[in-house]
């Protein structure tokens, strides 16, 4: 049975959610055990094998992108798999959303009256370039309309980066510098689910979830780049029933 967490916001009944944890699958040490990226190093086979326990759980195969930090949204039931995208979506009944994460920011949305569903991959890149935003455009339902659950990433007491990043987000709005914290030696805190949720307000979505998790401090649930270089990806998946 896989270890999956299933988010605690209030969709609509048809609108399911899971996201994978990083037990219950058969890849070895540094992916143990639930590897579902092709991209890492894992041997092939097992990450199919984990795959398909992944695929007895869910109505159809998630659309797996080919994520590159950047701000392209896709349709999930039009769109061929290995797409080079960071979000999709879906307003078509069995067809599974779906982002990979070791560290950076999932979210999953839908609308309330559950005629949508997407799952976008947002790094501080993606963040700072507006996935988010296009997420939302691709939705195409009020912002207001919107739910939003922010999965499992790398922690504010975890997440080091440059005085660039900082700078970066602060020009694009002052606000932003409340989510970061001096670190010494010119490096600072950054908080992705702060930045994440001013994004998100400022867009007009105010039914924000989830949030809180850190992927870096907890080796046992969650895979993590930044901790261990080489290793495994969860997946947040989403879909209308």
């Amino acid at each position: 049975m896989l270890d999956f967490l299933v988010p605690d916001w209030p969709a609509p009944a048809n609108v399911q959610a899971r996201q994978t944890q990083r037990g219950g699958g058969v890849s070895p040490a540094p992916w143990a055990s639930l590897n579902l990226g092709d991209h890492v190093g894992d041997d092939p086979a097992r990450v199919a094998a984990n795959r398909a326990r992944l695929l007895a759980e869910l109505p159809a195969p998630p659309l797996w992108l080919r994520q590159v930090h950047g701000t392209v949204v896709v349709d999930a039931a039009t769109s061929a798999a290995d797409s080079e995208a960071d979000a999709s979506f879906s307003r078509v009944a069995g067809v599974v959303c779906a982002a990979m994460t070791a560290d950076c920011l999932p979210v999953l949305f839908c609308d309330r009256a559950g005629s949508v569903v997407a799952a976008a991959h947002a790094g501080w890149r993606g963040l700072l370039a507006g996935v988010l935003e296009q997420t939302l455009a691709a939705m195409a339902v009020a912002p207001g309309e919107v739910l939003a659950w922010l999965g499992p990433a790398i922690g504010p007491e975890s997440f080091e980066v440059g005085a660039e990043v900082r700078a970066a987000f602060v020009a694009r709005d002052p606000a932003s510098a409340a989510a970061f914290r001096a670190h010494g030696d010119g490096k600072w805190l950054a908080d992705l689910y702060a930045l994440a949720r001013q994004r998100l307000a400022a867009a007009g979505v105010a039914g924000v979830f989830g949030g809180g998790a850190c992927t870096f401090a907890d080796g046992e649930r969650y895979f993590s780049f930044r901790r261990d270089g080489v290793t495994g990806r969860m997946a947040s998946l989403i879909w209308l029933a």
